[in-house]
């Protein structure tokens, strides 16, 4: 398998850096952490940038279940809570041993990738703007990007953290991190994550195939076993470890979110704002995703 190096900036891609949206830089994130240089390596590198509830876990196990990748399950959380100290995450329980700073986790990725290929699934909030400093890197990898309907992400994530802050909605880091991709060439794939959910095999398998990899027809099952990286988060993933594969969405599925999300603000006010600030970042990914096309 092999990476397709940058290339010229497609209409699609290039269409999307709208004059006057400009990119602007979170007053959460720190200054860029300097970085060794990457080495050449012979095994792609497969990112998958989310945000927080928006089904990446189980698009995570689907990959999994192809048997031909190593993979990691949001290494870089550790910079962005324990490294970085931005907050306490609840129902987190950190691995002893495992690396926490950026610098430290691009090193193990590296090192593991140069034994094979490599997916892994992160947060975009969790590594801006080191990764986009860090162009090397950058260039090591194979992007692809997640997006769910925020109504449905944060009336999620408010039961499970009612503390949620408006950078871990995620979306607007996912854009800024899309944004600077393509201004270095890169042009990252997008999935929505209710054409996956309407159609996994559709959907993730044109991701594969501009990712180069085959077809793999038995990843959509899995048994409900939890692959031990997940167990340091495990209260977060109860939907995906007690299920065997991405289940469609039934006619009310659109209604039974809107009136969680309506519950929720009555509770929290502060939500509306939340996706009222989140919302345009996601129907400018909705105008770039893949949706289901080669």
């Amino acid at each position: 398998m092999t990476v397709r190096p940058a290339r010229p900036l497609p209409a699609t891609c290039a269409a999307q850096v709208r004059g006057g949206d400009a990119l602007g830089r979170c007053p959460e994130w720190p200054n860029p952490v300097r970085v060794l240089p990457v080495s050449e390596h012979r095994h792609p590198i497969f990112a998958l940038w989310a945000h927080p509830r928006s089904m990446s876990t189980a698009l995570e196990r689907v990959m999994r279940e192809r048997g031909d990748l190593d993979c990691l399950h949001e290494p870089f959380m550790y910079d962005y809570y324990i490294h970085r100290q931005t907050k306490r995450l609840p129902m987190f329980q950190p691995e002893a041993g495992h690396p926490v700073s950026y610098r430290d986790v691009r090193e193990t990725i590296l090192r593991r990738a140069a034994r094979g290929p490599v997916f892994f699934k992160d947060m975009s909030y969790y590594v801006m703007p080191h990764l986009i400093a860090d162009t090397a890197f950058c260039g090591r990898i194979f992007h692809a990007f997640i997006v769910r309907d925020p109504m449905a992400s944060i009336a999620s994530y408010h039961r499970l953290d009612p503390d949620l802050t408006l950078v871990e909605i995620g979306i607007e880091a996912q854009w800024q991190q899309y944004r600077a991709l393509v201004a270095q060439g890169i042009c990252p794939v997008v999935l929505m994550a209710e054409d996956v959910r309407a159609n996994p095999p559709a959907v993730i398998g044109a991701y594969w195939r501009k990712a180069g990899l085959g077809p793999a027809d038995h990843a959509f099952e899995w048994s409900p076993d939890m692959p031990q990286d997940w167990r340091q988060v495990a209260g977060w993933h109860a939907d995906v470890t007690t299920s065997h594969g991405i289940a469609p969405p039934d006619a009310a599925a659109r209604a039974r979110q809107a009136a969680r999300f309506a519950q929720a603000c009555k509770a929290a006010p502060r939500l509306q704002k939340l996706l009222d600030h989140h919302r345009p970042f996601h129907d400018r990914f909705s105008d770039v995703a893949l949706h289901g096309r080669t």
